[in-house]
């Protein structure tokens, strides 16, 4: 990656933290690197390739964590560790992270952080032909929790949970007044993510038995 296109990268990615994804244009992002609009072409084609760009930077943060890894670690050490690590980046940059979920895992980075998922799903003993699907399914959690835990899908919003469900009757929301001595309860959300984490292992360790 030449200095440039990082630079760009870098400034799109701070201009998403600072106002949302949808401050990021090609305008803006020239105007913070310092030079004209066109300039930014060589570098990134256009704002699909800048968005694709921005994944890249962001995974490529993440990656170290499980480079830094002793050699011996076993599958799950470096799977979990992939895992805190999404969800730390979630929390640095919560706009941008929003792009994990909705671009393909094309670039470089993306194609690294799968294939780190691969070979632990791999060496945890699953057949091959499941690998693929096993991954979409850790992905899915893993990217789902954080970022529904920093662009406020777990919430309470304006109302908590006993008030929400005040707004129906017993009869149209049964579930909810069911477990409404766990709902109104506070929620450690980190140690909500550390259970859902040995549930996937659970599942993975599950699946090599199929």
């Amino acid at each position: 990656m030449t200095d440039l296109r990082r630079r760009i990268l870098e400034a799109a990615l701070a201009i998403a933290d600072e106002g949302g994804l949808s401050a990021v244009t090609m305008r803006a992002v020239a105007q913070r690197v310092g030079v004209s609009p066109m300039a930014l072409y060589p570098h990134v084609a256009g704002k699909e390739a800048l968005l694709d760009g921005m994944v890249d930077v962001l995974l490529a943060k993440l990656l170290p964590l499980v480079d830094s890894l002793p050699v011996d670690a076993d599958w799950w050490s470096r799977l979990s560790a992939l895992a805190r690590g999404f969800r730390a980046l979630a929390i640095d940059h919560p706009s941008a992270f929003a792009l994990l979920l909705s671009r393909p895992s094309v670039t470089p980075e993306a194609v690294r952080a799968t294939d780190v998922v691969y070979g632990a799903v791999l060496e945890a003993g699953v057949p091959e032909a499941d690998v693929p699907r096993i991954e979409r399914l850790i992905s899915t959690f893993v990217i789902g929790f954080a970022a529904s835990e920093v662009n406020g899908r777990f919430s309470r919003g304006t109302l908590d949970p006993r008030s929400r469900r005040a707004q129906l009757a017993l009869a149209e929301a049964p579930g909810h007044y069911r477990l409404a001595e766990y709902l109104d309860q506070p929620i450690d959300w980190d140690a909500e993510f550390e259970a859902d984490l040995a549930d996937l292992r659970a599942l993975i360790e599950l699946a090599r038995h199929r």
